[in-house]
């Protein structure tokens, strides 16, 4: 057991100081109480609030951010992105995927994020033949995040069709192919390398209603069990509605509230594009709407009904998607500034109780714990798992700032360089915002990016 002391701390009941934390050597928090810094083995001067979850993550696009910032010929958009992408990916080995994604948890943590959801479809090798190990793009992410030490959810994509209606795939996702039972096997083999390690969770991730069709959706649900989180892009786009009307004559989340027992654990990335009427029954569903603000504005793709489902009792999380730029406070940032410039008013998310960055740092990590399948309860309480960050009071952003104006003036007036500490299950990880191994991590990382400039 080590016990932490903290002058500020971001409780489950508000705002304390002066506590002392004993926390577990399993990273549980064993208990938390009034203290002096002379009774702790480790003192933090600072502010400290829990960890967040990164809900939605795809490592190997750290690789290509800034890459795909070029229009024409013609209207850009998604569509004309993803094909950027198709030809990124083509490139990638095992050890530079492993290389990436270290550099990306790393930014992570660095930016306040303790946990992270892999949604991850880069199963096969280049030539889009399966590896001889099916899990050995996978294992990579594991290992990447085991280095960092930030928690993982990793969530093994099904992609099975290019388009609605059971389209053949596209040659440019051979790499992404799995039919039902070659992904149950995958999935079963991760679960027993997660065996024994409390940092990973493994959940699972249909990729989207034009990757799968419902059969394969209804059969590898069942085999997979329904207690794993599931993730599925939906409604992300205007052309993935309209193409859903013309496949089934609904829209995407209508079609799957009405044909699939969506619940708690279900997150469904994006939902950009909701009638009224969807955006009650997912709030009424339990299940978490993942908002990846900073992508969905440099991909162009509208902006979520964030007030109105909040205060409906919905529930949101944050992710980083394509990881163009790693930072919590930005998402938070511009998920309000979004509500803002779609209404027409300031302090669109706040609500009576609180302040508007705190409104939505608190329904982001309650939201993201659940959507991950984190273990214990979430926040800084007796049971949880001790994953938190440190901010430097020092800083401009923070100076002069009492408790309770710290987590607006971090996300609305600060960035990165606000989080000085960082914890995940009790253990250091950055200090000083520095990482143990962060030199060789980022060496590492920038061999890869020279690697594949001349591929290019």
């Amino acid at each position: 057991m080590i016990k932490h002391f903290f002058d500020g701390i971001l409780t489950v009941d508000g705002w304390r100081q002066n506590r002392i934390l004993e926390i577990a050597e399993s990273g549980e928090i064993l208990s938390m109480g009034d203290g002096r810094a002379e009774a702790a083995d480790i003192v933090h001067k600072g502010y400290a609030l829990p960890g967040m979850a990164n809900v939605h993550s795809h490592a190997f696009q750290r690789a290509m951010a800034g890459l795909a910032e070029i229009g024409g010929p013609g209207a850009d958009s998604f569509w004309s992105w993803r094909q950027v992408m198709y030809d990124f990916v083509g490139k990638i080995t095992p050890d530079q995927l492993e290389a990436i994604a270290g550099q990306l948890y790393l930014e992570m943590l660095k930016a306040g994020f303790t946990s992270v959801g892999e949604f991850h479809y880069l199963h096969h090798d280049r030539d889009g033949r399966p590896f001889k190990d099916p899990a050995e793009m996978s294992g990579r992410i594991l290992a990447a995040a085991a280095e960092i030490g930030i928690g993982l959810t990793l969530l093994p994509v099904l992609y099975r069709y290019s388009g609605f209606g059971g389209q053949a795939p596209l040659d440019h996702q051979r790499r992404f192919i799995l039919d039902g039972e070659a992904y149950l096997q995958l999935l079963e083999k991760l679960q027993a390398a997660a065996a024994g390690q409390p940092a990973v969770v493994i959940g699972m991730a249909p990729h989207s209603l034009r990757a799968v069709d419902p059969a394969l959706l209804t059969d590898v649900r069942a085999g997979a069990g329904a207690e794993n989180p599931c993730h599925i892009h939906i409604a992300e786009q205007q052309k993935e509605v309209a193409d859903c009307l013309d496949w089934s004559g609904k829209r995407p989340v209508e079609w799957l509230l009405e044909n699939v027992a969506v619940d708690e654990r279900w997150c469904l990335v994006h939902a950009t594009h909701v009638t009224e009427a969807e955006r009650r029954a997912i709030a009424s569903s339990g299940a978490v709407a993942g908002l990846c603000p900073i992508t969905e504005a440099n991909l162009g793709d509208g902006i979520f009904p964030a007030a109105a489902f909040l205060n409906e009792g919905g529930r949101i999380a944050l992710g980083s998607d394509s990881n163009i730029y790693v930072s919590l406070a930005e998402e938070i940032r511009l998920l309000e500034y979004g509500q803002r410039l779609t209404c027409g008013a300031r302090n669109v998310l706040g609500d009576a109780e609180n302040s508007t960055g705190t409104r939505i740092f608190l329904a982001a990590l309650n939201g993201g714990h659940q959507a991950l399948g984190r273990p214990g309860p979430a926040g800084l309480q007796t049971g949880a798992v001790a994953d938190f960050v440190v901010l430097d009071p020092a800083h401009p952003a923070l100076a002069g700032r009492p408790a309770e104006k710290i987590p607006d003036s971090w996300l609305f007036a600060g960035d990165n360089g606000v989080v000085k500490d960082v914890a995940v299950g009790g253990r250091m990880v950055i200090q000083n915002r520095r990482h143990e191994q962060e030199d060789r991590i980022t060496w590492r990382f920038r061999a890869v990016m020279t690697e594949l400039a001349a591929t290019a």
